[in-house]
């Protein structure tokens, strides 16, 4: 029997459960709902845990409160996707629950899980059955009950254990979406691995490791560095050039088309926005003046903003012509306000960075960037204030998280999707406070749907569509609206969702693995079918996507 845990026992079953976790990522992953290339939940989940574990091995002590102290705070800073954070969140919990103790008994620990619940549960805004949440608050009742009549912290753990999974195995009946794609909760799968870790180090026992497989092409190519590939000659229009035009009464009348249709022959990734007062311009040309000139037309210029991408780019190069390493200058800029944008591709990150982004983060679907990662970069941007667009719903509780541990001032813009991180970015104005920038950011998401383009990593069938492996699939916001082999056929049947007669401007941010007759042919399926729909095209270069869709 085992009646106390310490610090050194502790550590061992942290570390078992890391394990554990780690060697059933890829089957955790494989639960997810959606068949999308992401592997998030079982990669997010131990890449979390993982932090702690790091954290745990290089801080070891006998005393528990100080061990779950220094477990928390690994958790917490590598705390990647909402699953990762919710996971940073149960253990956040227990862990301040068992603060002040050298060791614990049965009884403590289970009030520890039922801690960790009560934190999670707050964290979450809208908590939802049937997910990792409710298999926490099963097991921990389970502990709870069982702390009456053993002080065996080993039998309790089995019972925590077989609570579980018990309520795993009823996830699907209280999520309908987990019954009707006949899968269990993965995110539940996830901590069972981890508290059936933490019975193997509590029992002394040793969770083999899994040898990896050697990713070869990973070892080609990780050492290459493609940067430059583009040539200073090749970029078209050199200039990104912005301007904001305030109507004038013996101006001439401002018509939202006829000026998109004037603006569009200056250059190209034109982004129009305006109201009844101000008209706000993005646009990359090879003259600026003439893009000024016109808008004077319409009234005054409030502000103006001119950059050379070409001198911008010869920089680039003499820089890594210098030896200088990328790493340095991508390293963060001290300024007053950080506004902090995560792309994908390097299309979309350029694109943000004209747009006002003084600091972009790589991440997205297949990589959620960590709680420290976010941190990381508002620290060192010494700013006294930031704006974080996470521009992924999986990526919102880190984003949040993050703002909740730093000392500047930090709003987190709720962008669920790259679309809607450009469409609230277009209304940044570094002159305005940020709960102005805040409220005219987050107002504007609701103006704008938005669309994604990808593959089928297996058969299933969900919302009532059939998908099958490797076939295109059309997102509407995050529910899937249609499958098929035939790219071509996947794009329309989503833009046929997304498009109505309503609609004004359609935004396409084209991927890496797009094909270029499908864009053309869609191109020319919009024009005949909605005639009246404005088309904007950016090479975003995103891997795993090859279309996203904005509709205005």
């Amino acid at each position: 029997m085992i009646s106390k845990i310490n610090g050194k026992l502790f550590a061992d079953m942290i570390i078992q459960g890391a394990q554990n976790l780690s060697n059933n990522a890829d089957l955790v992953d494989s639960l997810n709902v959606y068949p999308v290339p992401d592997g998030d939940t079982g990669t997010n989940m131990n890449l979390t845990i993982t932090s702690g574990r790091e954290e745990v091995e290089i801080n070891l002590s006998q005393n528990i409160g100080e061990l779950g102290k220094t477990f928390s705070k690994g958790l917490l800073m590598g705390a990647r996707g909402n699953s990762g954070v919710i996971l940073s969140q149960l253990f956040r919990g227990f862990c301040k629950n068992i603060e002040n103790e050298k060791e614990i008994n049965a009884q403590q620990l289970a009030d520890s899980f039922q801690a960790g619940v009560e934190t999670a549960y707050k964290a979450v805004m809208k908590p939802v059955e049937g997910t990792i949440l409710t298999v926490a608050k099963d097991a921990a009742q389970a502990a709870v009950e069982k702390a009456q009549d053993t002080e065996d912290c080993v039998e309790l753990m089995e019972h925590t254990i077989s609570a579980a999974k018990e309520s795993l195995d009823n996830t699907p009946n209280l999520l309908a979406v987990l019954k009707e794609v006949g899968v269990v909760d993965s995110g539940g799968k996830g901590l069972l691995c981890v508290y059936e870790g933490f019975l193997k180090g509590l029992k002394g026992e040793k969770v083999e490791a899994k040898t990896p497989k050697l990713d070869t092409e990973t070892l080609v190519n990780e050492d290459h560095d493609f940067h430059g590939v583009i040539n200073t000659e090749d970029i078209v229009y050199g200039y990104c050039t912005e301007m904001m035009v305030r109507f004038g009464k013996n101006k001439k009348p401002f018509e939202e088309q006829e000026f998109r249709n004037d603006m569009s022959e200056f250059g190209d990734s034109l982004l129009v926005i305006n109201d009844d007062e101000i008209v706000k311009v993005h646009v990359h040309t090879e003259h600026p003046g003439d893009v000024f000139n016109y808008g004077q037309q319409y009234g005054e210029l409030i502000k103006l903003k001119v950059e050379n991408m070409r001198e911008q780019h010869r920089e680039v190069i003499r820089k890594e012509q210098n030896g200088q390493d990328r790493k340095d200058q991508d390293a963060p800029q001290t300024v007053e306000t950080a506004v902090i944008t995560i792309s994908m591709g390097e299309g979309i990150s350029e694109l943000f960075k004209s747009m006002g982004a003084t600091h972009i983060i790589s991440g997205g679907q297949t990589m959620n960037p960590s709680t420290e990662d976010i941190v990381k970069v508002i620290e060192q941007s010494k700013c006294k204030r930031a704006i974080i667009l996470p521009n992924n719903k999986n990526i919102l509780m880190a984003s949040e998280q993050a703002a909740s541990i730093v000392d500047a001032e930090t709003v987190v813009i709720p962008t669920k999707s790259i679309p809607q991180g450009i469409t609230a970015l277009f209304q940044y104005d570094e002159a305005s406070s940020l709960d102005e920038n805040k409220n005219h950011m987050e107002t504007a998401l609701e103006t704008v749907q938005s669309g994604s383009v990808t593959f089928a990593v297996r058969d299933t069938k969900i919302d009532g569509i059939e998908i099958k492996k490797d076939e295109f699939m059309g997102l509407a916001e995050d529910k899937i609206v249609t499958s098929d082999a035939d790219q071509f056929t996947a794009v329309k049947g989503l833009l046929e969702k997304l498009l109505s007669e309503d609609s004004e401007i359609l935004t396409m941010i084209i991927g890496e693995d797009s094909n270029q007759s499908v864009t053309d042919q869609l191109i020319e399926w919009i024009e005949s079918t909605y005639p009246d729909v404005e088309i904007e095209q950016h090479e975003g270069g995103q891997p795993i996507y090859q279309y996203f869709f904005a509709v205005e």
